[in-house]
């Protein structure tokens, strides 16, 4: 029998998945293998460097819009209207069967994610994801954790990463807006809000462009006014999707007013006070943004096989909601990495194997396919050590992972690329 291929070879359990998954961790060395998680966004055009065909681009249907993103190590589902019950979450493939990450976790907790994560938070309370745009996106905000608490949610900060290995070309806009300018008044946003249904709001006028470049990033708080631009975005970030737009118009596409207030009570959505409040106006008219948020890849570890590099590091408010690192496996060697807890991981160059877990970066993969670039490592084998193999006499094996709040205190300070 040969081996599944699609998703449509494998049965979806809905029981007895802690021993599925104990059985799947002894064949592969403690590593949970994952299936791609493609989503899509309704009022956002693709950028076609997901490596998904492009045929299945719009594999949702049109109405749905096309398929902008591909979420790693998700148990969080979408916030999209009209969305499956399943959209947005990380399937584990195990010989012929599947199963959540999020069901694994629940039924296996502290084994997966270790103790100190799960006494706090009772599951996996981060993801991160491709997103990848032909052009800029509105200017928008995530809510905090008290903003989010009104509507049932959660708050969002976020993270970029640009992996050179996806952007070959910046598409239509590489920059990002960030923030407001400095001397930007409250009636200057209020009026931008306002003016929703006159136009252009304007409220771009209001902040400041910066160039991306690939191979290095961003970490965005909660509350900050961002803009992405075009370039294939690696973004670690809090297991939420809340968001809200403050401008209506990009590049002549209108920009719905309920994606402005979807995240705020019902009560509010006309109170434009209300709205201009869930800003966080120290942080957005910051004179020093660019040193408060910009990021450099900071070494970690480095000899002859391999290159262990921070991507995302920093800390919100004095809090570390996550950390990311870039591993690189020179061509036929072999590392053994170590890891202070669980993660998640995405191949993006090369192929090889992790533990007993075979790896290789498609060229490109149709909706319902299988593929051999993504895993989840658990505490205990990332604390053991996962032993990295490049099976190339060429290539390099290159991967990012991502891990959970407060697991490296040994990550590097935002500015540390200066020192």
């Amino acid at each position: 029998m040969r081996p599944p291929v699609t998703t449509h070879d494998l049965t979806t359990l809905t029981s007895g998945i802690k021993s599925a998954t104990e059985a799947h961790l002894e064949e592969t060395g403690g590593l949970l293998r994952l299936s791609p998680t493609w989503v899509p966004r309704s009022f956002l055009q693709p950028g076609l460097r997901l490596k998904l065909h492009p045929d299945d681009t719009y594999a949702y249907g049109l109405s749905r819009g096309g398929i902008d993103e591909r979420w790693f190590g998700s148990t969080t589902v979408t916030a999209n209207e009209g969305r499956a019950d399943d959209e947005g979450l990380s399937y584990i493939v195990a010989g012929r069967e599947r199963f959540t990450l999020r069901a694994a976790v629940d039924d296996c907790g502290a084994d997966l994610i270790g103790a100190a994560l799960w006494d706090r938070y009772g599951k996996w309370p981060v993801y991160s994801k491709f997103f990848d745009n032909m052009g800029p996106i509105p200017h928008h905000m995530h809510q905090n954790a008290e903003q989010a608490a009104l509507v049932g949610q959660e708050g969002k900060p976020e993270s970029y990463y640009f992996p050179p290995q996806h952007n070959n070309v910046g598409n239509n806009f590489p920059y990002t807006f960030m923030g407001l300018e400095p001397g930007t008044t409250r009636q200057q946003v209020y009026d931008c809000i306002a003016n929703w249904h006159r136009g252009d709001n304007k409220i771009l006028e209001l902040s400041k462009a910066y160039k991306l470049q690939p191979g290095t990033g961003w970490l965005i708080d909660p509350c900050i006014l961002h803009a992405p631009g075009s370039l294939c975005t690696y973004e670690p970030q809090w297991g939420s999707d809340v968001f809200g737009m403050y401008q209506n118009l990009v590049e002549g596409r209108e920009v719905p007013r309920s994606l402005l207030v979807k995240d705020m009570p019902a009560d509010k959505h006309e109170d434009i006070d209300f709205i201009i409040d869930q800003l966080d106006w120290e942080k957005n008219l910051d004179p020093h943004f660019k040193d408060n948020h910009y990021l450099e890849p900071v070494t970690a570890t480095c000899d002859e096989a391999h290159h262990d590099k921070w991507i995302v590091y920093g800390k919100v408010d004095g809090f570390q909601y996550f950390t990311a690192k870039e591993l690189t496996i020179a061509p036929l060697a072999q590392a053994t990495v170590t890891d202070r807890g669980a993660y998640s991981a995405i191949v993006v160059q090369g192929h090889g194997r992790a533990n007993k877990l075979r790896l290789s970066c498609p060229k490109l993969l149709r909706f319902h396919e299988l593929s051999e670039d993504e895993f989840f490592a658990t505490e205990t084998a990332a604390r053991n050590g996962v032993v990295f193999e490049n099976t190339s006499p060429t290539e390099p094996l290159v991967l990012l992972r991502y891990f959970g709040p407060e697991v490296n205190p040994d990550a590097p300070a935002m500015g540390a690329h200066k020192i």
